[in-house]
Protein backbone atom coordinates (compact mmCIF):
# COMPACT_ATOMS: atom_id res chain seq x y z
CA UNK A 1 0.00 0.00 0.00
CA UNK A 2 1.55 2.94 -1.11
CA UNK A 3 1.90 5.87 1.49
CA UNK A 4 -0.37 9.29 1.55
CA UNK A 5 0.82 12.50 -0.65
CA UNK A 6 2.35 15.00 1.64
CA UNK A 7 2.07 18.52 1.06
CA UNK A 8 4.89 20.41 -1.07
CA UNK A 9 7.34 22.47 1.03
CA UNK A 10 9.41 23.74 -1.44
CA UNK A 11 8.53 26.87 -1.24
CA UNK A 12 9.18 27.94 1.94
CA UNK A 13 7.63 27.12 5.24
CA UNK A 14 3.75 27.82 6.08
CA UNK A 15 3.34 28.46 1.62
CA UNK A 16 1.27 25.86 0.52
CA UNK A 17 0.69 25.70 -3.83
CA UNK A 18 -2.16 23.19 -3.62
CA UNK A 19 -1.52 21.46 -7.00
CA UNK A 20 0.39 23.96 -8.97
CA UNK A 21 3.83 22.99 -9.69
CA UNK A 22 7.12 25.56 -9.38
CA UNK A 23 7.38 25.17 -13.05
CA UNK A 24 3.87 26.88 -13.87
CA UNK A 25 3.97 30.23 -12.51
CA UNK A 26 6.16 32.50 -14.37
CA UNK A 27 4.35 31.69 -17.33
CA UNK A 28 0.74 32.23 -16.25
CA UNK A 29 1.20 35.81 -15.63
CA UNK A 30 3.28 36.53 -18.70
CA UNK A 31 -0.28 35.20 -20.43
CA UNK A 32 -2.52 37.48 -18.08
CA UNK A 33 0.00 40.30 -18.86
CA UNK A 34 0.03 40.09 -23.10
CA UNK A 35 -4.21 39.11 -22.64
CA UNK A 36 -4.50 42.65 -20.56
CA UNK A 37 -2.61 44.79 -22.95
CA UNK A 38 -4.53 43.46 -25.77
CA UNK A 39 -7.99 44.80 -24.39
CA UNK A 40 -6.40 47.69 -24.02
CA UNK A 41 -5.12 47.95 -27.29
CA UNK A 42 -8.72 47.34 -28.84
CA UNK A 43 -10.83 49.17 -26.47
CA UNK A 44 -8.56 52.52 -27.69
CA UNK A 45 -8.90 51.42 -31.25
CA UNK A 46 -12.67 51.64 -30.53
CA UNK A 47 -12.76 54.89 -29.05
CA UNK A 48 -10.74 56.43 -31.63
CA UNK A 49 -12.99 55.00 -34.11
CA UNK A 50 -15.98 56.02 -32.05
CA UNK A 51 -14.08 59.56 -31.73
CA UNK A 52 -13.90 59.79 -35.70
CA UNK A 53 -17.55 58.91 -36.14
CA UNK A 54 -18.53 61.37 -33.63
CA UNK A 55 -16.64 64.41 -35.07
CA UNK A 56 -17.88 63.32 -38.68
CA UNK A 57 -21.36 63.64 -37.38
CA UNK A 58 -20.83 66.59 -36.18
CA UNK A 59 -19.69 67.82 -39.10
CA UNK A 60 -22.69 66.64 -40.96
CA UNK A 61 -24.77 68.54 -38.11
CA UNK A 62 -23.55 71.62 -38.51
CA UNK A 63 -25.94 74.62 -39.96
CA UNK A 64 -26.91 73.68 -43.52
CA UNK A 65 -25.83 77.52 -44.05
CA UNK A 66 -22.21 76.76 -43.18
CA UNK A 67 -21.76 74.03 -45.98
CA UNK A 68 -22.99 77.27 -48.45
CA UNK A 69 -20.51 79.20 -47.13
CA UNK A 70 -16.93 79.87 -49.25
CA UNK A 71 -14.45 77.79 -47.81
CA UNK A 72 -16.19 74.92 -45.55
CA UNK A 73 -14.97 71.73 -48.21
CA UNK A 74 -11.42 72.65 -47.09
CA UNK A 75 -12.37 73.30 -43.45
CA UNK A 76 -13.75 69.61 -43.12
CA UNK A 77 -11.26 68.55 -45.04
CA UNK A 78 -8.51 69.82 -42.72
CA UNK A 79 -10.42 68.52 -39.91
CA UNK A 80 -10.32 65.00 -41.47
CA UNK A 81 -6.97 65.04 -42.33
CA UNK A 82 -5.88 66.48 -38.44
CA UNK A 83 -7.66 63.26 -37.31
CA UNK A 84 -6.56 60.81 -39.83
CA UNK A 85 -3.07 62.19 -38.28
CA UNK A 86 -3.94 62.23 -34.58
CA UNK A 87 -5.04 58.29 -35.44
CA UNK A 88 -1.79 57.21 -36.92
CA UNK A 89 -0.21 58.59 -34.15
CA UNK A 90 -1.66 57.00 -31.52
CA UNK A 91 -1.87 53.79 -33.57
CA UNK A 92 2.15 53.70 -34.04
CA UNK A 93 2.82 54.53 -30.17
CA UNK A 94 0.23 51.34 -29.28
CA UNK A 95 2.36 49.33 -31.81
CA UNK A 96 5.33 49.37 -29.12
CA UNK A 97 5.62 45.76 -27.37
CA UNK A 98 5.32 47.68 -23.68
CA UNK A 99 3.07 51.57 -22.93
CA UNK A 100 2.89 52.83 -20.21
CA UNK A 101 -0.77 53.06 -19.10
CA UNK A 102 -0.80 57.03 -19.09
CA UNK A 103 0.13 57.21 -22.68
CA UNK A 104 -3.32 54.49 -23.34
CA UNK A 105 -5.65 56.89 -20.94
CA UNK A 106 -4.03 60.24 -23.51
CA UNK A 107 -5.51 58.06 -27.15
CA UNK A 108 -8.98 57.83 -24.99
CA UNK A 109 -8.70 62.15 -24.61
CA UNK A 110 -11.72 63.87 -26.51
CA UNK A 111 -10.46 66.30 -28.94
CA UNK A 112 -10.74 70.06 -26.95
CA UNK A 113 -13.62 72.25 -27.20
CA UNK A 114 -10.97 75.29 -28.67
CA UNK A 115 -10.47 72.75 -32.07
CA UNK A 116 -14.25 73.60 -32.83
CA UNK A 117 -13.45 77.28 -32.20
CA UNK A 118 -10.13 77.44 -34.14
CA UNK A 119 -12.14 75.98 -37.30
CA UNK A 120 -15.25 78.21 -37.37
CA UNK A 121 -12.73 81.37 -36.47
CA UNK A 122 -10.21 80.33 -39.56
CA UNK A 123 -13.75 79.46 -41.12
CA UNK A 124 -15.45 83.01 -40.41
CA UNK A 125 -12.22 84.98 -41.24
CA UNK A 126 -13.45 86.17 -44.71
CA UNK A 127 -16.96 87.52 -42.98
CA UNK A 128 -15.03 89.76 -40.55
CA UNK A 129 -15.71 93.11 -41.77
CA UNK A 130 -13.21 95.70 -42.80
CA UNK A 131 -12.54 98.41 -40.33
CA UNK A 132 -14.13 101.69 -40.68
CA UNK A 133 -11.93 104.61 -42.65
CA UNK A 134 -10.76 107.11 -40.67
CA UNK A 135 -12.62 110.31 -39.93
CA UNK A 136 -12.93 113.02 -42.29
CA UNK A 137 -10.60 116.01 -41.03
CA UNK A 138 -12.95 119.30 -39.78
CA UNK A 139 -11.94 122.21 -41.58
CA UNK A 140 -9.81 124.63 -39.50
CA UNK A 141 -11.46 126.93 -37.73
CA UNK A 142 -10.74 130.04 -39.37
CA UNK A 143 -13.19 128.85 -42.39
CA UNK A 144 -16.54 130.31 -42.71
CA UNK A 145 -19.45 128.96 -42.98
CA UNK A 146 -19.98 129.47 -46.57
CA UNK A 147 -17.03 127.39 -47.54
CA UNK A 148 -18.03 124.30 -45.64
CA UNK A 149 -21.24 124.36 -47.62
CA UNK A 150 -19.08 124.90 -51.11
CA UNK A 151 -17.19 121.97 -49.66
CA UNK A 152 -20.19 119.73 -49.02
CA UNK A 153 -21.75 120.57 -52.87
CA UNK A 154 -18.19 119.84 -54.34
CA UNK A 155 -19.87 116.76 -56.09
CA UNK A 156 -22.19 118.99 -57.50
CA UNK A 157 -22.21 121.10 -60.27
CA UNK A 158 -21.45 124.64 -59.82
CA UNK A 159 -20.69 127.68 -61.86
CA UNK A 160 -17.24 129.76 -61.01
CA UNK A 161 -17.46 131.59 -57.82
CA UNK A 162 -16.49 134.82 -57.46
CA UNK A 163 -15.26 136.86 -54.59
CA UNK A 164 -16.76 139.54 -53.32
CA UNK A 165 -13.63 141.84 -53.92
CA UNK A 166 -13.82 141.09 -57.38
CA UNK A 167 -16.90 141.89 -57.86
CA UNK A 168 -16.61 145.54 -56.05
CA UNK A 169 -13.76 145.95 -58.25
CA UNK A 170 -15.86 145.01 -61.41
CA UNK A 171 -19.09 147.03 -60.60
CA UNK A 172 -17.17 150.41 -59.09
CA UNK A 173 -17.89 149.80 -55.61
CA UNK A 174 -21.44 148.45 -56.75
CA UNK A 175 -22.06 152.13 -57.88
CA UNK A 176 -24.87 153.56 -58.89
CA UNK A 177 -23.98 154.79 -62.28
CA UNK A 178 -23.53 150.93 -62.75
CA UNK A 179 -26.80 150.08 -62.32
CA UNK A 180 -29.06 148.46 -64.71
CA UNK A 181 -31.72 147.09 -63.56
CA UNK A 182 -34.02 146.75 -60.43
CA UNK A 183 -36.55 144.61 -59.42
CA UNK A 184 -38.61 142.86 -56.47
CA UNK A 185 -35.36 140.80 -55.99
CA UNK A 186 -32.64 143.35 -55.70
CA UNK A 187 -30.13 145.59 -58.16
CA UNK A 188 -28.44 143.80 -61.40
CA UNK A 189 -25.25 146.15 -62.23
CA UNK A 190 -23.23 145.74 -64.89
CA UNK A 191 -19.21 144.50 -64.31
CA UNK A 192 -16.48 145.06 -66.56
CA UNK A 193 -13.42 142.22 -66.18
CA UNK A 194 -9.98 143.11 -66.82
CA UNK A 195 -10.10 141.27 -70.06
CA UNK A 196 -12.93 144.16 -70.96
CA UNK A 197 -15.72 141.11 -71.19
CA UNK A 198 -18.84 142.22 -69.28
CA UNK A 199 -21.42 140.97 -67.19
CA UNK A 200 -24.54 141.27 -65.22
CA UNK A 201 -24.22 141.02 -61.45
CA UNK A 202 -27.55 140.90 -59.57
CA UNK A 203 -27.41 141.94 -55.85
CA UNK A 204 -30.04 140.05 -54.06
CA UNK A 205 -31.75 142.62 -50.86
CA UNK A 206 -31.21 141.86 -47.70
CA UNK A 207 -35.13 140.71 -47.43
CA UNK A 208 -34.13 137.52 -50.02
CA UNK A 209 -30.67 137.03 -48.10
CA UNK A 210 -32.32 136.65 -44.74
CA UNK A 211 -34.69 134.04 -45.84
CA UNK A 212 -31.94 131.13 -47.41
CA UNK A 213 -29.17 129.82 -45.66
CA UNK A 214 -25.64 128.99 -47.02
CA UNK A 215 -26.58 125.68 -48.50
CA UNK A 216 -30.05 126.51 -49.68
CA UNK A 217 -28.58 128.93 -52.18
CA UNK A 218 -25.80 126.63 -53.61
CA UNK A 219 -28.42 124.51 -54.14
CA UNK A 220 -30.69 127.41 -56.00
CA UNK A 221 -26.92 128.13 -57.65
CA UNK A 222 -26.74 124.32 -58.93
CA UNK A 223 -30.50 124.42 -59.93
CA UNK A 224 -29.78 127.45 -62.22
CA UNK A 225 -26.76 126.97 -63.74
CA UNK A 226 -28.56 123.68 -65.33
CA UNK A 227 -31.02 125.52 -67.35
CA UNK A 228 -29.07 126.05 -70.70
CA UNK A 229 -31.20 127.45 -73.55
CA UNK A 230 -29.96 129.97 -76.59
CA UNK A 231 -33.14 131.87 -75.40
CA UNK A 232 -32.31 131.97 -71.68
CA UNK A 233 -29.87 134.12 -70.06
CA UNK A 234 -26.74 131.77 -68.89
CA UNK A 235 -25.67 132.21 -65.20
CA UNK A 236 -21.81 132.72 -65.51
CA UNK A 237 -20.54 132.49 -61.65
CA UNK A 238 -22.15 133.47 -58.07
CA UNK A 239 -21.01 135.01 -54.64
CA UNK A 240 -21.16 133.41 -50.98
CA UNK A 241 -18.92 135.59 -49.44
CA UNK A 242 -19.87 137.51 -45.76
CA UNK A 243 -22.98 136.69 -45.89
CA UNK A 244 -23.88 138.21 -49.35
CA UNK A 245 -25.80 136.58 -52.22
CA UNK A 246 -25.21 137.60 -55.85
CA UNK A 247 -25.51 135.97 -59.32
CA UNK A 248 -23.60 136.95 -61.89
CA UNK A 249 -24.84 136.17 -65.40
CA UNK A 250 -23.78 137.38 -69.22
CA UNK A 251 -24.36 140.30 -70.15
CA UNK A 252 -27.31 141.22 -73.14
CA UNK A 253 -26.10 144.52 -74.88
CA UNK A 254 -29.15 145.90 -76.26
CA UNK A 255 -31.17 146.39 -72.95
CA UNK A 256 -34.84 144.61 -72.42
CA UNK A 257 -37.80 144.48 -74.89
CA UNK A 258 -39.65 146.79 -72.34
CA UNK A 259 -36.95 149.56 -73.03
CA UNK A 260 -37.08 148.73 -76.94
CA UNK A 261 -41.06 148.93 -76.88
CA UNK A 262 -41.55 152.06 -74.85
CA UNK A 263 -38.77 154.61 -76.02
CA UNK A 264 -39.73 157.27 -78.86
CA UNK A 265 -36.90 155.71 -80.90
CA UNK A 266 -38.05 152.33 -81.39
CA UNK A 267 -37.12 150.32 -84.45
CA UNK A 268 -38.87 147.13 -84.41
CA UNK A 269 -40.46 145.80 -87.72
CA UNK A 270 -43.48 143.84 -87.58
CA UNK A 271 -41.35 140.80 -88.27
CA UNK A 272 -38.79 140.91 -85.86
CA UNK A 273 -41.49 141.21 -83.38
CA UNK A 274 -43.01 137.99 -84.37
CA UNK A 275 -39.77 136.82 -84.12
CA UNK A 276 -38.91 138.23 -81.02
CA UNK A 277 -42.28 136.24 -79.57
CA UNK A 278 -41.02 133.42 -80.75
CA UNK A 279 -37.73 133.01 -79.35
CA UNK A 280 -39.51 133.84 -75.97
CA UNK A 281 -42.13 131.53 -76.45
CA UNK A 282 -39.48 128.77 -77.19
CA UNK A 283 -37.58 129.88 -73.80
CA UNK A 284 -40.99 129.00 -72.03
CA UNK A 285 -41.29 125.90 -73.58
CA UNK A 286 -37.76 124.67 -72.45
CA UNK A 287 -38.77 125.64 -69.18
CA UNK A 288 -41.73 123.98 -69.00
CA UNK A 289 -41.61 121.30 -70.88
CA UNK A 290 -38.41 120.10 -71.32
CA UNK A 291 -36.84 120.65 -67.41
CA UNK A 292 -36.98 118.05 -65.45
CA UNK A 293 -38.79 119.09 -63.36
CA UNK A 294 -40.62 121.73 -65.05
CA UNK A 295 -39.58 125.53 -64.02
CA UNK A 296 -42.07 127.96 -63.54
CA UNK A 297 -40.66 131.76 -64.10
CA UNK A 298 -43.56 132.94 -62.19
CA UNK A 299 -41.99 137.07 -63.09
CA UNK A 300 -42.26 136.55 -66.84
CA UNK A 301 -42.46 140.25 -68.38
CA UNK A 302 -41.21 142.50 -70.54
CA UNK A 303 -38.31 143.84 -68.44
CA UNK A 304 -37.20 140.37 -68.22
CA UNK A 305 -36.60 139.83 -71.72
CA UNK A 306 -32.95 140.62 -72.84
CA UNK A 307 -32.07 141.23 -76.10
CA UNK A 308 -28.76 141.22 -77.89
CA UNK A 309 -27.45 140.55 -81.86
CA UNK A 310 -26.36 136.82 -82.65
CA UNK A 311 -23.79 136.05 -85.12
CA UNK A 312 -25.87 136.31 -88.14
CA UNK A 313 -26.38 140.14 -87.05
CA UNK A 314 -30.27 139.57 -85.72
CA UNK A 315 -31.63 140.30 -82.74
CA UNK A 316 -32.72 137.97 -80.17
CA UNK A 317 -34.52 137.33 -76.82
CA UNK A 318 -32.83 135.75 -73.47
CA UNK A 319 -35.28 135.12 -70.87
CA UNK A 320 -33.67 136.58 -67.39
CA UNK A 321 -34.50 135.55 -64.31
CA UNK A 322 -35.08 131.61 -64.79
CA UNK A 323 -34.87 129.57 -61.58
CA UNK A 324 -35.73 132.37 -59.58
CA UNK A 325 -39.26 131.00 -58.49
CA UNK A 326 -38.19 130.00 -54.95
CA UNK A 327 -36.87 133.10 -53.94
CA UNK A 328 -40.18 134.30 -54.16
CA UNK A 329 -41.86 131.90 -52.22
CA UNK A 330 -41.51 133.48 -48.67
CA UNK A 331 -44.31 135.36 -47.90
CA UNK A 332 -42.92 139.25 -48.02
CA UNK A 333 -41.60 138.34 -51.28
CA UNK A 334 -44.11 136.79 -52.87
CA UNK A 335 -46.56 139.52 -51.69
CA UNK A 336 -44.37 141.95 -53.29
CA UNK A 337 -43.90 140.28 -56.20
CA UNK A 338 -48.22 140.09 -56.70
CA UNK A 339 -48.49 143.58 -55.64
CA UNK A 340 -45.85 144.37 -58.64
CA UNK A 341 -47.14 142.15 -61.25
CA UNK A 342 -50.59 143.09 -60.62
CA UNK A 343 -49.77 146.37 -60.79
CA UNK A 344 -47.94 145.80 -63.84
CA UNK A 345 -50.35 143.94 -65.43
CA UNK A 346 -49.12 140.75 -65.86
CA UNK A 347 -50.23 138.25 -63.20
CA UNK A 348 -53.24 136.16 -64.06
CA UNK A 349 -56.30 136.26 -62.23
CA UNK A 350 -55.69 133.18 -59.93
CA UNK A 351 -52.58 134.66 -58.89
CA UNK A 352 -54.80 136.82 -56.70
CA UNK A 353 -55.53 133.83 -54.50
CA UNK A 354 -51.73 132.78 -54.14
CA UNK A 355 -51.69 130.46 -57.32
CA UNK A 356 -49.08 130.23 -59.63
CA UNK A 357 -48.65 127.65 -61.94
CA UNK A 358 -47.14 127.17 -65.82
CA UNK A 359 -50.18 128.12 -66.91
CA UNK A 360 -49.77 131.98 -65.29
CA UNK A 361 -46.55 132.16 -67.26
CA UNK A 362 -48.31 131.47 -70.17
CA UNK A 363 -51.16 134.18 -69.68
CA UNK A 364 -48.38 136.72 -68.64
CA UNK A 365 -46.91 135.55 -72.03
CA UNK A 366 -49.98 136.55 -73.75
CA UNK A 367 -50.24 140.20 -72.10
CA UNK A 368 -46.23 140.65 -73.60
CA UNK A 369 -47.79 139.52 -77.10
CA UNK A 370 -50.08 142.55 -76.63
CA UNK A 371 -47.06 144.82 -75.75
CA UNK A 372 -45.81 143.98 -79.23
CA UNK A 373 -48.79 144.25 -80.93
CA UNK A 374 -49.60 147.36 -79.56
CA UNK A 375 -46.84 148.65 -78.44
CA UNK A 376 -48.52 150.10 -75.36
CA UNK A 377 -47.84 149.31 -71.26
CA UNK A 378 -49.34 146.61 -69.36
CA UNK A 379 -50.55 149.10 -67.32
CA UNK A 380 -50.70 152.85 -67.81
CA UNK A 381 -52.18 154.84 -65.35
CA UNK A 382 -52.17 157.64 -66.99
CA UNK A 383 -55.02 156.31 -69.22
CA UNK A 384 -58.55 156.31 -67.96
CA UNK A 385 -60.18 153.28 -65.95
CA UNK A 386 -61.22 151.36 -68.91
CA UNK A 387 -57.76 151.22 -70.89
CA UNK A 388 -55.32 151.18 -67.77
CA UNK A 389 -54.93 147.23 -67.96
CA UNK A 390 -54.29 146.24 -71.56
CA UNK A 391 -55.66 142.86 -71.20
CA UNK A 392 -58.89 143.99 -70.11
CA UNK A 393 -58.76 147.05 -73.24
CA UNK A 394 -57.57 145.13 -75.72
CA UNK A 395 -59.47 141.45 -75.29
CA UNK A 396 -63.05 142.74 -76.87
CA UNK A 397 -61.18 143.44 -79.51
CA UNK A 398 -59.26 140.54 -80.64
CA UNK A 399 -61.81 139.23 -82.63
CA UNK A 400 -62.79 142.42 -84.61
CA UNK A 401 -59.87 142.96 -87.91
CA UNK A 402 -60.87 146.16 -87.95
CA UNK A 403 -60.18 147.06 -84.05
CA UNK A 404 -57.19 145.51 -84.68
CA UNK A 405 -55.86 148.03 -86.93
CA UNK A 406 -56.87 149.99 -84.93
CA UNK A 407 -54.88 148.81 -81.71
CA UNK A 408 -51.29 147.94 -83.75
CA UNK A 409 -48.83 149.88 -82.76
CA UNK A 410 -48.66 153.39 -84.81
CA UNK A 411 -44.78 153.26 -85.09
CA UNK A 412 -45.27 150.16 -87.79
CA UNK A 413 -47.32 152.70 -90.14
CA UNK A 414 -49.16 149.72 -91.49
CA UNK A 415 -46.01 147.77 -92.45
CA UNK A 416 -47.63 143.73 -91.68
CA UNK A 417 -49.95 141.43 -93.00
CA UNK A 418 -53.79 141.44 -91.85
CA UNK A 419 -53.83 137.59 -91.85
CA UNK A 420 -50.39 137.88 -89.82
CA UNK A 421 -51.66 140.12 -87.58
CA UNK A 422 -55.59 138.14 -86.98
CA UNK A 423 -53.39 135.23 -86.25
CA UNK A 424 -51.22 136.32 -83.64
CA UNK A 425 -54.46 137.80 -82.42
CA UNK A 426 -55.64 134.80 -81.93
CA UNK A 427 -52.86 133.18 -79.69
CA UNK A 428 -52.92 136.28 -77.99
CA UNK A 429 -56.77 135.49 -77.09
CA UNK A 430 -56.18 131.67 -76.12
CA UNK A 431 -53.19 132.70 -73.90
CA UNK A 432 -54.54 135.56 -71.37
CA UNK A 433 -58.03 133.33 -71.06
CA UNK A 434 -59.51 133.76 -67.24
CA UNK A 435 -59.24 130.03 -66.78
CA UNK A 436 -56.22 128.08 -66.22
CA UNK A 437 -57.29 124.98 -68.28
CA UNK A 438 -58.10 126.88 -71.68
CA UNK A 439 -54.73 128.26 -71.93
CA UNK A 440 -52.78 126.34 -74.35
CA UNK A 441 -49.35 124.49 -73.99
CA UNK A 442 -46.16 126.84 -75.08
CA UNK A 443 -45.28 124.01 -77.55
CA UNK A 444 -48.88 124.60 -79.05
CA UNK A 445 -48.33 128.34 -78.98
CA UNK A 446 -44.35 128.09 -80.59
CA UNK A 447 -46.78 125.86 -83.15
CA UNK A 448 -48.85 128.29 -83.88
CA UNK A 449 -46.10 131.28 -83.78
CA UNK A 450 -43.86 129.16 -86.47
CA UNK A 451 -47.18 128.03 -88.67
CA UNK A 452 -48.11 132.24 -88.79
CA UNK A 453 -44.82 132.94 -90.34
CA UNK A 454 -44.68 130.43 -92.86
CA UNK A 455 -47.74 131.77 -93.92
CA UNK A 456 -46.61 134.94 -93.91
CA UNK A 457 -43.42 134.32 -95.49
CA UNK A 458 -45.88 131.69 -98.41
CA UNK A 459 -48.36 135.36 -98.48
CA UNK A 460 -45.03 137.93 -99.00
CA UNK A 461 -43.66 135.13 -101.72
CA UNK A 462 -47.20 135.54 -103.87
CA UNK A 463 -47.27 139.35 -103.09
CA UNK A 464 -43.24 139.46 -104.66
CA UNK A 465 -44.27 137.25 -107.29
CA UNK A 466 -47.30 139.46 -108.48
CA UNK A 467 -44.82 142.50 -108.40
CA UNK A 468 -42.56 141.26 -110.82
CA UNK A 469 -45.25 140.18 -112.93
CA UNK A 470 -46.54 143.60 -112.74
CA UNK A 471 -43.44 145.01 -113.41
CA UNK A 472 -42.74 142.48 -116.68
CA UNK A 473 -46.13 143.59 -118.29
CA UNK A 474 -45.43 147.38 -117.59
CA UNK A 475 -42.34 147.02 -119.16
CA UNK A 476 -43.26 144.96 -121.72
CA UNK A 477 -46.26 147.29 -123.05
CA UNK A 478 -43.37 150.37 -122.79
CA UNK A 479 -41.58 148.26 -124.75
CA UNK A 480 -44.44 147.74 -127.53
CA UNK A 481 -45.55 151.25 -127.14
Amino acid sequence: MSAPAQPNTASGPGVQTYGQSPAEGPMSKKNKSSGSTKRIVWISIVSIISCIVLVLAALLCLPKRLWERKGTHDVVKKALEAVESNVKGKLSKLASPVKPYAQVLDVLKPIPSGRHETIMSIYDKDEIPPPPPPPIPQPPKEVTDAQQTIVKHSMTQLPPSYSVADLQQYTNSFSEDNVIGEGTLGKVFKAELPDGRLLAVKKLNKRVRDGQNDEEFLALVSDIDRIRHDNVVQLDGYCAEHGERLLVYEYCREGTLHNALHTPDKELSWNMRINLALGAAKALEYLHETCDPPVVHRNFKSSNILLDHNDDGDLVVHISDCGLAPLMSSGDVSQLSGQLLTTYGYSAPEFESGIYTLESDVYSFGVVMLELLTGRLSYDRSLSGGEQSLVRWASPQLYDINALKMMVDPSLKGDYNEKSLSNFADIISSCVQKGPGFRPQMSHVVLDIIKMMDQDLILRAERLKARTLDDLDCHNMSTMA
